[in-house]
């Protein structure tokens, strides 16, 4: 059986999960909690598939963005380029967030949705946390060389735990400076470099065991997330739901796809090799969760080399959030002034865009749409009370925002290979685009040249830049 299982296309596979969570997820609700008001044992099912789906993607997160990040500045030998790449990823990062408020402020005006709401006024609380200009500071500043971050929980000494997380952005100033050192160091780094090679090539395959995974995890975080939430919330905030997800809807099915033609790039090549790692985020709600598999499909379904990606997909994944950072806090900020009766003035919308475009950045170092909208809020001067009036309905338009911002993620490495001549055109227009994916053994190269096919022998290490392949900075552009 799990020989003729194997042979379905795993993009089947998933829609069979996202299916299956759907129905799961619905028969759940209808049982509805235990006679202690607990939930019952088919909703603790989906809840613990699903969260310990996700906690294994992330627990692979802070190995392959520092190993990867580390054997790919080493590869490219001229920091100029990677600084060169870096600016224009964050360049078109501010770009796209423009161009995305532009649509969430023009979807507020238009739907007036705080003045349509029928919302209980005794919701508006503060919320626990907020977002401040100095997170950036505080979060760029590793305080270890791991990136960790410790917190403690608990009411008494005997129920006291401590919990790690980690902080991607951390982890990238880390991995850049040992990447950097690595270079300066030259030859003596060789053996540190062959071991970042190898151990990158151990966690790859460890991540694709993870990903396999996929359909058993939709099935739990869609089928959690209906039996949890529902749709019972929507009627009171309904016209600001349905602004959200319209403006999602243009920015992923218009604006993107729009940018794509203008790059000579077809948007449909590009939906098909992006959907692992789309559908991942709609279900999964976790940007960094999906990182590994937007980093996956970004190099091996859309062409993107290797060397780049690894450094633009785990920067975007902290700071390109067009559906948590752009989309989101305009329709927000603007439903909680017309709720509270305060007209926004010209000056308001400008200092709306600006909060989208520079305030990714600055609370890179914190998740979570709502740290955005409290620094929207607090920088405009709109009550922060405002924020508990959407909670009810947050974790639903939170699975359309980090679709959105995972298609971003993913987005503007293409478009910056593109425009940089570096794009495989050959591997993107691949007319299997999608089932790329399931391809386990194909270019496990580090470099931005031609890959060393893994079952090489003639001299050169598998998995290692070939000294015979042509350096991308001198190659001309593939055609189509």
């Amino acid at each position: 059986m799990l020989k003729s299982l194997s042979r379905v296309p795993f993009g089947v596979q998933v829609l069979v999960g996202l299916g299956l969570g759907v129905v799961l997820g619905v028969v759940a609700r209808e049982m509805g909690p235990t006679a202690a008001d607990e939930p019952n044992w088919l909703a603790t099912a989906l809840a613990t598939i699903g969260s310990s789906f996700v906690a294994l993607l992330r627990a692979i997160v802070p190995p392959l963005v520092f190993l990867a990040i580390v054997a790919s500045i080493a590869n490219l030998r001229q920091v100029t380029d990677a600084a060169r790449l870096a600016g224009q990823t964050l360049l078109w990062f501010a770009i796209t967030a423009l161009l995305s408020v532009g649509v969430g402020i023009g979807l507020g005006l238009l739907t007036n949705p705080g003045r349509t709401t029928s919302v209980d006024a005794s919701t508006a609380v503060e919320p626990s946390g907020t977002g401040s200009w100095l997170d950036f500071l505080t979060g760029i500043v590793p305080s270890n060389v791991l990136g960790l971050q410790a917190s403690t929980s608990g009411e008494s000494v005997a129920a006291l735990s401590t919990g790690l997380s980690f902080n991607v952005l951390q982890i990238i100033v880390v991995a850049i400076a040992v990447g950097v050192a690595t270079l300066k160091v030259g030859a003596p780094a060789e053996p540190f470099l062959g071991f970042a090679r190898s151990a990158l090539a151990v966690v790859q395959k460890v991540l694709w065991w993870v990903i396999r995974l996929s359909p058993i995890g939709t099935v739990g975080l869609l089928g959690n997330a209906v039996a949890q939430y529902g749709w019972d919330a929507l009627s009171p905030l309904g016209t600001f739901v349905g602004a959200v997800y319209v403006g999602l809807a243009l920015v992923l099915l218009v604006l993107y796809p729009v940018l794509l033609r203008a790059h000579g790039l077809n948007p449909l090549r590009y939906f098909a090799g992006a959907w692992p790692a789309i559908q991942l985020g709609f279900v999964s709600r976790s940007s960094v969760g999906t990182l590994p598999v937007t980093e996956r499909v970004t190099v091996r379904n859309l062409g993107v080399p290797r060397a780049y990606a690894s450094f633009a997909v785990p920067l975007g994944a902290t700071t390109k959030m067009d559906g948590c950072a752009a989309i989101y806090p305009a329709l927000a900020a603007i439903f909680v002034a017309q709720f509270f009766g305060v007209e926004l003035g010209i000056t308001d919308y400008l200092l709306i865009a600006f909060v989208s475009v520079v305030g990714s950045a600055a609370t890179a170092g914190l998740t979570g749409a709502v740290v955005m909208l409290t620094l929207t809020l607090s920088t405009l001067g709109l009550p922060l009370e405002g924020v508990g009036l959407l909670l009810a309905v947050d974790p639903i338009l939170d699975m359309g925002r980090t679709a959105v911002n995972v298609a971003g993620q993913a987005l503007i490495p293409t478009i910056v290979a593109k425009r940089e001549g570096i794009l495989d055109l050959e591997r993107y227009n691949g007319s299997q685009a999608g089932e790329q994916f399931a391809d386990d053994d194909r270019d496990l190269s580090l470099d931005l040249g031609r890959s060393v096919p893994a079952e090489a022998t003639d001299g050169v290490i598998p998995g290692t830049p070939d000294p015979r392949a042509v350096d991308v900075r001198d190659r001309e552009p593939a055609r189509t």
